[in-house]
């Protein structure tokens, strides 16, 4: 069986266990986390959630929060759930499920966030079978998880998800079709003056606002990782 660590999020805030090989968590998380709109006392799910880390940080940040995590890999829901527990968040729950065949009903979220499997077709698999499962996206699946997340998702909700530059399309054009509106790009650059690899969209279901691409956020710079990249990775502060 393979090795769990132990570590940290958020300079030491949180504590995090997660596997020693296959799928490890990097920055993802915590800045998707740092993207939801959340208020105390609202319910708020993660498709895809891995080891739980984006609902950890975003329970740190936001207090009185209930959430679930679904995780298609049985073991690493499992390991949420216990993170969730040593963190003594009670509120906090995992299961183990299909992101596009949630076990919920309509309406049930006020706000939803995933980090979905990009990988196309013709990228070599991992080894690792639960790497796999988190990287690699079959056709349509991205279409898919925000078809189910949009019915889970109450009106005027909030959708967050952070994905590679090349699927900006595709995500564009599935929220529309499922009826969001007021979409916000927000690009992640590596540096300045590089072109940005990722970036993270949030929308709201029947959002009305403009269209936004927004300022972006620089991770690093000559001395490391930038401050604006530290406050919200270190010091667990919101973006957009």
């Amino acid at each position: 069986m393979n090795e769990i660590t132990q570590g940290t999020l958020l300079d030491g805030r949180v504590i995090y266990k997660q596997w020693r090989a296959g799928h490890r968590s990097g920055f993802e998380p915590v800045l998707l986390a740092a993207c939801v709109p959340a208020r105390p006392g609202e319910w708020v799910l993660e498709t895809g959630t891995g080891a739980g880390a984006a609902l950890l940080c975003l329970s740190a940040r936001v207090a009185d929060l209930r959430g679930m995590g679904v995780e298609r890999v049985e073991r690493l829901a499992a390991l949420a759930s216990e993170n969730f527990k040593i963190n003594n968040i009670d509120n906090f729950f995992a299961i183990q499920a299909d992101a596009t065949s949630l076990p919920f009903p309509a309406r049930q979220f006020h706000h939803v966030l995933a980090n979905p499997p990009w990988f196309g077709a013709a990228s070599t698999p991992s080894p690792d079978s639960a790497r796999t499962l988190a990287h690699h996206a079959p056709p349509g699946l991205l279409q898919g998880w925000i078809a189910e997340l949009a019915r889970v998702l109450r009106w005027r909700g909030s959708l967050s998800l952070i994905l590679p530059a090349a699927a900006l399309t595709q995500a564009s054009a599935a929220l529309r079709a499922h009826g969001f509106g007021g979409v916000q790009l927000l690009p992640l650059w590596p540096r300045a003056g590089v072109a940005a690899k990722m970036f993270i969209l949030r929308a709201r279901l029947g959002g009305k606002a403009p269209d936004e691409i927004l300022p972006g956020l620089i991770l690093h710079d000559e001395s490391g990782i930038t401050p604006a990249a530290q406050a919200v990775l270190r010091g667990g502060a919101g973006l957009l």
